[in-house]
């Protein structure tokens, strides 16, 4: 695909702003204003017949106008959003949507009151799509990839029109984008990315494979200078791979996900190698993707990152507990969806009962070939009731009409492990403990059917129940060692938000990346770019 580059300089950019902002304060007045208010009223109806919400908002407000009027209230109204709207490339938007070229020459031609009227409903468009974008983000997800199944706050378009016109304009604007930490933390990322790219980046790849401590030559010394420029190592003269640059190549393995053991191999390679480009592409990602979820996430929350592989407990904006986790696996019916619930319980001795579409997929297959397969498995009947197998003919039935449900009682060697963690869901996604510990040393751990499963499931117990409970692992072991299927609720359910973030801005150090072990991420880059988001190279 082809990145298209906006070289802005700064002089350029406040001509164009100041010459703008004349056109807006100097609104053309037509003569005999007072007499032809009935024209007026009806252009705006019919400018704003084709949008509903717009057309409700100027029927309840007697079709007055808040934007094209004469005095300090609107001409404040139109030079707040004339400010947001030229800065609007600095929340990573498709500035083009705006069309400012136009609402600049439609105000300086406007000689009738049906221009007028016209002009103020355009004027209440723009607002509403500007605020739509920098509020709840350009896209909507579940188009873009069918994983991605968040619910987006979307806003009521004529209460929002309504709240502004109440409001004191510029602060009403400045409150739209969200107030997360980790969106003014990418955000500011994006701009000293931008002025990098305008630079060049951080030089040369470095050539081969891979490199390994003790090594020398020219891969070397290319591989210091971009760990320089990349903010690992100060300045240096060294010509071979030494403990320095071993440290340094630590960081960034650590800082992008990979297994630190300071050696470059072929992973640790590809992502040194990735450009400004690449990386900026992932910021603006994570940008539209905290706008979607511009809510409040609760005090306490468990925050998933798929892209990360791990599960943490947030307090108070602060990580209180994390564990290591296997997400699904990267093939269309196994990939982990993304999306927001709330936990309300946990299950201790958990018995499995097995998706369908596992059943029909991979098991009903297998008895068809050997009654026997999968024995660790009970068939169930429609009436709950246990089958025997020997009195079944599985060649008889098809993934359609196999009547049976399958079911694996607790205990050690079950799928769930010895814990589940609920938040009732239409996906049926939960997290778990599990049996299979040994992928959990992995660094890429996406083998799941869907659900999430936990390193560390008892710890993370704990976490949950010390807040409700003295004792939370006598709590936890009391049930466990009764050996019975048992639920135990959660006091205050916690809110679960399952995401995937390849960009992620620390409130200390440096950018974290991730692989975009889906692809998520890339259809979502390439669909903001049709929208017309671009890559900026800024000169500062």
């Amino acid at each position: 695909m082809t990145i298209t580059l906006q070289r802005l300089r700064a002089p350029f950019v406040f001509a164009l702003f100041m010459g703008l902002m004349a056109a807006f304060v100097t609104v053309a007045q037509p003569a005999r204003a007072q007499s032809a208010v009935p024209a007026f009223a009806q252009a705006v109806a019919e400018a704003a017949a084709r949008d509903k919400d717009i057309a409700a908002f100027y029927q309840a407000n007697g079709y007055q106008p808040i934007w094209t009027g004469t005095s300090g209230k609107h001409r404040s109204r139109r030079s707040a959003l004339l400010k947001v709207l030229g800065s609007a490339g600095d929340h990573g938007l498709p500035t083009s949507a705006y069309d400012m070229d136009i609402l600049k020459t439609n105000l300086r031609q406007v000689d009738s009151k049906r221009q007028l009227g016209q002009l103020e409903v355009e004027m209440s468009r723009l607002f509403l799509l500007y605020a739509r974008h920098v509020q709840t983000g350009v896209l909507t997800p579940q188009r873009v990839d069918s994983g991605i199944v968040r619910e987006v706050p979307l806003r009521g378009r004529t209460a929002l029109l309504t709240a502004f016109s109440k409001s004191s304009p510029a602060g009403f604007l400045k409150a739209l984008p969200p107030k997360s930490g980790e969106y003014a933390r990418l955000m500011k990322e994006k701009l000293r990315l931008e002025k990098l790219l305008a630079k060049g980046g951080w030089g040369q790849n470095v050539p081969g494979k891979s490199l390994k401590p003790g090594a020398t030559g020219n891969a070397v010394v290319i591989l210091r200078n971009r760990l320089i420029a990349m903010g690992y190592m100060k300045r240096s003269a060294t010509q071979t791979y030494d403990t320095d640059m071993q440290r340094a190549v630590q960081l960034f393995q650590i800082d992008h996900g990979l297994n630190p053991d300071g050696v470059v191999g072929d992973g640790t390679m590809k992502e040194i190698n990735k450009p400004v480009e690449k990386r900026l592409q992932s910021i603006l990602v994570a940008m539209e993707r905290e706008r979607w979820m511009n809510i409040d996430r609760g005090k306490r929350h468990i925050w998933v990152n798929l892209t990360d592989f791990t599960a943490q407990i947030i307090d108070g904006g602060k990580v209180t507990f994390q564990t290591r986790s296997v997400v699904g696996k990267n093939t269309s019916d196994r990939r982990s969806p993304e999306f927001s619930d709330v936990m309300e319980f946990m299950i201790v001795n958990p018995s499995w009962n097995v998706p369908r579409s596992i059943t029909t997929r991979e098991y009903l297959p297998a008895m068809q070939r050997n009654a026997g397969a999968a024995g660790h498995l009970q068939l169930i009947d429609s009436r709950g009731r246990v089958v025997s197998r020997s009195n079944v003919d599985f060649s008889a039935y098809s993934a359609s009409t196999f009547p049976y449900a399958m079911r694996q009682a607790p205990g050690t060697r079950n799928a769930l492990g010895l814990v589940k963690f609920m938040f009732p869901n239409r996906h049926n996604i939960y997290l778990h403990d599990t049996p299979s510990k040994n992928l959990f040393a992995r660094e890429v751990r996406a083998f799941s059917h869907g659900c999430i499963r936990l390193g560390d499931p008892f710890d993370f117990a704990y976490a949950l129940l010390a807040k409700q409970s003295s004792d939370p692992k006598g709590t936890f072991h009391a049930a466990l060692e009764s050996g019975r299927e048992t639920r135990i609720d959660l006091v205050n359910p916690v809110p679960v938000h399952i995401v995937y973030r390849t960009a992620a801005m620390p409130a200390k150090g440096r950018a974290n990346y991730r692989r975009d072990v889906y692809g998520r991420d890339a259809k979502i880059f390439n669909a903001l770019a049709k929208a017309g988001v671009v890559l900026r190279a800024v000169r500062g």
